[in-house]
Order: structure tokens, then C-alpha cells, then sequence
């Protein structure tokens, strides 16, 4: 379960550089939002559209500060679908979701989540493409790894 956490994070920070886009990543704080009476703590998350407004800040009320613009949620062990209400409830509108064989893109439509099989939060990468990196992740060299995903973005330009 770490594992591909740390893996689908480290393709969020590889695309964004590729891609020139400012992101600040969170890794799996605690959000709570005291008029829902709940909270939640996401494997990983992302503020990408929303990276100026939360730099710098100790603390995220998410009653004044935006929702994380990514989370990611990798349900090999447990399963985060009981998350979802309360996702779309906050607002946030992209979840990335890797149930140990392939990874979902999943957007904000309404009070629901629609797969896509493009990321709406970052331009050009697809479910597919995301997939691919986690499996060739787990037997590639780190090294190797990287250049691919990196040729793999500046292509998709």
C-alpha cells in the first residue's frame, strides 16, 4: 500500500515539473471540517490550481481554504469507497484511486464522481498511463523509471 502511494506521488511531482505547473503536496494530512462533524486523512493529496492559496500556511481550515485539488487513494487492503460522500461533500474535485491492479481518474460531477480517463487537474495524464508507470515501477530501477515517465510527459506536449 505504501508503495504505490509514494509512486503515484512521485508522478504527481514528476508531471507537474514536466507540465511547468505549481503544486504543493500535502502528503496524508488530516482535513477536518468541524460543520460536517468528520474529517479525513487521504493516503496522499495535492494542491495544484489551489498551490498559491495554501503556501505557507500551518494549519487548512476548510472552511475558509479550498479542498485539496487531488487525493489519492490506494485500496489494496481497505477499501475508500465509503470516502467518496464526504469528498464530494468537501468539494474536492480529483481523486485518483489504485485498487492494486489499475489506477481510476475520478472527477467531481455534481455531488457524484465520474471516471474520466483523463486528469482534469493535470492535463495530458491519463488512467492508463498511470497504470502502466505503477506496474513498471515495481520492477524497474528507480533511475529508468524516471527517465520513462518523464519521456512519456514531454511526448504527450
Amino acid at each position: 500500500h505504501e508503495k504505490p502511494n509514494r509512486m503515484l506521488s512521485l508522478l504527481v511531482e514528476v508531471f507537474a515539473e514536466e507540465l511547468g505547473i505549481d503544486i504543493e503536496g500535502l502528503g496524508s494530512t488530516t482535513f477536518k471540517r468541524k460543520d460536517l462533524d468528520r474529517g479525513f486523512e487521504p493516503d496522499s493529496c495535492f494542491y495544484i490550481q489551489h498551490a498559491e492559496h495554501i503556501r505557507g500556511k500551518e494549519e487548512i481550515d476548510l472552511l475558509v481554504d479550498p479542498p485539496p485539488d487531488l487525493v489519492i487513494e490506494v485500496d489494496i487492503t481497505s477499501p475508500s469507497l465509503n470516502k467518496f460522500p464526504l469528498f464530494a461533500a468537501l468539494g474536492i474535485p480529483e481523486v485518483w484511486r489504485y485498487d492494486g491492479a489499475r489506477v481510476s481518474i475520478l472527477n467531481l460531477t455534481g455531488a457524484t464522481y465520474i471516471e474520466r480517463t483523463n486528469s482534469l487537474a493535470l492535463p495530458k495524464v491519463t488512467s492508463e498511463a498511470l497504470t502502466r508507470f505503477i506496474h513498471e515501477g515495481a520492477q524497474l530501477k528507480r533511475p529508468v523509471w524516471l527517465r520513462r515517465v518523464r519521456e512519456w510527459i514531454r511526448q504527450q506536449q
